[in-house]
């Protein structure tokens, strides 16, 4: 970015000021778009290995999870930073660019992103943590800004050399073992600040953030979790027979996108953004609940997969790995959703877990009967965590929020 005549380069305006607008711009709502895409591709991964093969293999499973984590960390830190940068800021727009474009890329190669894809997926996402950070870092070298750009640059070629190293490995384990390092080089960075030696590290309680734009960005982006459920059973039921049992699966997977949608909102969801604006240290709590909303996304995601094997045989044979999409969906949101009540309220949900153990105590039963009744099964016991959450509100002011000190 040039100086401006009688502008010094340190005045030039990078991170949020009080005035501007927390709401999410135009720009992040079109980045929101490719991660539409980018669910829809995992969840029809998931799919395609549990219909083709009918059980699917633990590596696979693992496979999928770590394409998703790779999507995730990108769409996160993404958020974060527009929290606590100027999202106009022209930069910051061109960042926001970059990482559209490469995470296109990486959901257009989730199908095959662990066989013949696996180079296009590594190079795309080695290509926006790389390139973005750079770029950044060049746009910002003469003010304080770029410090953390030199330090998340250290960090994304270190873990960049797993990723091309993986995908030039042989497929399966060796892969898997070099992705899944460069992974935890990315999370464990994230969350440590980048630590450089003489750099320092990025001190996360010191980042003043806007709480409601990155509260609201984490409502859309499950609201966009929702939106892949609908897509992806009302797709399945409009290619079945329209037969009774395969319209009961279709009702059972849009009555578990309400609930899911009932209990977020009621009522932490909903005062997420009050939460992280009162925290006594609001870009701690701001962060804590990227790792909640991880386990709420996926599980929404694999809920999907579970009511789209529903609708596709209502009435067949269950495996265990079926099983586990259907119930696991749920437990898995359920288990995101419990300790976000504790950053919202600073208390334990009693609900959720109750859900949780129900969950684990039906499973063992419900391996001998049809997808349907577990699918019902699922969806009764979100049914019961949302009616025990109206009883405990009902008859009391709503609780404010009061997230833990």
């Amino acid at each position: 970015m040039p100086d401006r005549p009688g502008r010094p380069m340190t005045d030039i305006r990078i991170e949020r000021s009080e005035a501007t607008p927390e709401r999410p711009t135009f720009l992040e709502l079109l980045f929101d778009l490719v991660y539409v895409f980018a669910l829809t591709r995992i969840s029809q991964r998931l799919i395609r290995d549990l219909t083709t093969e009918g059980q699917m293999p633990f590596a696979e499973g693992v496979e999928t999870l770590l394409l998703f984590l790779a999507l995730w960390i990108t769409w996160a830190s993404t958020t974060w930073a527009t929290s606590r940068l100027d999202p106009d800021v022209p930069v910051v727009r061109v960042v926001l660019l970059i990482t559209m474009v490469g995470s296109m890329v990486m959901a257009v190669a989730v199908p095959h992103g662990f066989g013949e894809r696996a180079a296009v997926f590594a190079g795309a996402h080695v290509a926006v943590q790389v390139a973005r950070t750079a770029y950044y870092g060049i746009a910002t070298r003469r003010v304080p800004q770029g410090r953390f750009a030199a330090r998340s640059l250290v960090w994304s070629v270190l873990s960049g050399a797993l990723w091309i190293a993986g995908a030039l490995a042989p497929s399966g384990p060796p892969r898997g073992w070099l992705w899944a390092g460069a992974l935890l080089l990315e999370y464990i960075g994230w969350a440590w600040g980048s630590p450089v030696p003489r750099l320092g590290r990025d001190r996360l309680g010191t980042q003043p953030i806007a709480g409601g734009h990155l509260a609201e960005r984490y409502q859309q982006f499950l609201l966009i979790a929702l939106g892949e459920v609908i897509f992806t059973v009302g797709l399945a039921f409009s290619e079945s027979p329209f037969d009774v049992p395969q319209a009961a699966g279709f009702a059972l997977g849009l009555a578990g996108t309400v609930l899911f949608w009932q209990i977020y909102f009621f009522r932490a969801g909903q005062l997420l953004g009050e939460a992280i604006g009162g925290a006594r240290r609001p870009p701690q709590i701001g962060f804590a609940v990227a790792f909640t909303h991880l386990p709420m996304i996926a599980g929404i995601v694999l809920a999907g997969v579970g009511y789209e094997l529903i609708v596709a045989q209502p009435l067949g044979e269950l495996e265990p790995a079926r099983l586990l999409a259907i119930l696991g969906g749920p437990a898995l949101f359920l288990i995101g959703r419990a300790p976000l009540e504790f950053q919202v309220f600073g208390r334990i949900s009693r609900s959720r877990l109750a859900g949780l153990v129900a969950l684990g105590a039906l499973s063992p039963a419900l391996l001998h009967v049809p997808p349907l009744a577990a699918g019902a099964v699922a969806t009764g016991v979100l049914l019961g965590v949302a009616a025990m959450d109206l009883r405990r509100a009902r008859g009391r002011e709503p609780e404010p929020a009061a997230p833990p000190p």
